[in-house]
Formats: C-alpha cells, sequence, structure tokens
C-alpha cells in the first residue's frame, strides 16, 4: 500500500508544474495523475476537483512563499531584492499567481494571500507611524510599487531582450535601487 501523504505530496508537485505552465483552465487531471505516478481518481479522491487542486497549489505556494520571503519593513529595497531573487529562482509562484489574476480576476480569495497582505499591510502602516518609513504613499501604494519592481524584469516581455542583456546581478541591484529611491524622503 502506498504511502497516502507521498502520494498527495506527488500530486501536488505535479499539478504545480502543470497549473504554473497552462493555468487552470489549460491543466489536465490525466496528465497531472501520469506525472505523480497514480491514477486520475485520487486528485478526486484527494482534492474533488480540478479547482479545489489548484487552490490546494497555490495556497501552498503563497505559503511558502510569505515564509521565505516575509516583509521586512526596515529594509524596503533588500526585501524587493529578496522577492526578485525567488521569482528568478521560482519561476512557478510568479507564474501561478499570473494564472490566478487570470483566471479569477474577481473570484475567490485565497485564503494566505488575503491572510498575507494584511500581515504586510500592518507592517507598512506600524513603520510609518512609528516614523521609520515615509507615508509619501500609502501601504497599500507602497506595497503595490515594491511588489511591480520587483517582478518588472521576470515579466518583461522578451522581444525587449533585457534578461539576456543585462546580468541577473545587475537586474536584481536596479530593483534594489529603483525601491531605494522610491522610499527615499520626498
Amino acid at each position: 500500500m502506498r504511502d497516502a501523504a507521498e502520494t498527495k505530496r506527488r500530486l501536488l508537485a505535479a499539478a504545480t508544474e502543470e497549473f504554473a505552465e497552462r493555468g487552470i483552465a489549460g491543466a489536465r487531471v490525466d496528465r497531472i495523475a501520469a506525472t505523480a505516478g497514480c491514477n486520475k481518481a485520487m486528485i478526486y479522491s484527494y482534492f474533488s476537483s480540478k479547482d479545489r487542486l489548484f487552490d490546494a497549489v497555490f495556497g501552498e505556494s503563497v505559503a511558502r512563499f510569505v515564509l521565505d520571503v516575509p516583509l521586512d519593513s526596515d529594509d524596503l529595497p533588500e526585501y524587493a531584492g529578496k522577492l526578485f531573487d525567488r521569482y528568478e529562482e521560482r519561476p512557478d509562484a510568479l507564474r501561478l499567481a499570473i494564472w490566478h489574476r487570470l483566471e479569477r480576476p474577481e473570484g475567490k480569495w485565497v485564503t494566505e494571500i488575503v491572510l498575507a497582505n494584511k500581515i504586510r499591510l500592518h507592517e507598512l502602516q506600524r513603520a510609518q507611524d512609528e516614523g521609520r518609513l515615509s507615508k509619501h504613499y500609502s501601504p497599500t501604494e507602497l506595497l503595490v510599487l515594491v511588489q511591480s519592481v520587483s517582478t518588472a524584469w521576470t515579466t518583461t516581455n522578451s522581444e525587449l531582450g533585457a534578461r539576456t542583456d543585462i546580468p541577473r546581478e545587475q537586474r536584481r541591484a536596479l530593483v534594489v535601487d529603483a525601491v531605494r529611491r522610491l522610499i527615499a524622503e520626498h
């Protein structure tokens, strides 16, 4: 008899690849099952639907991301650099987030994202209230800008050639510098 936890882990790993590459609509449970080395019935047994499997994959990705890259309101430039590193090293995390936004623009909110954002916004607000961070931008505006700058290189169209012409270390330095300038007192 196979270990249920191991089977579930393999299904989540295979589903992460499939959803990151093809999105929710394009993903196929038969490919996920084949990659995981089990049958489709196991997916429905553990997750009940492809949609719930995506929720599990995306929720796990967000939770792991939040733990691996916690917000540092005292060093937002380096936080942006760490976000940049994460997207470079784990492009599936960003692709899953993009698919989530594309295929669920007004849809189901993922609890892990809601909680992560509450924590981040609270930390930024506290840093502003304590005078450690400029109040030029609201916490929401600031978080959106920092996240956008950190993903700029990963989401830039390939025709620009920036990812191949500019070394990773230089792109990271540019992200850190841009956020440093963004939060500088005006």
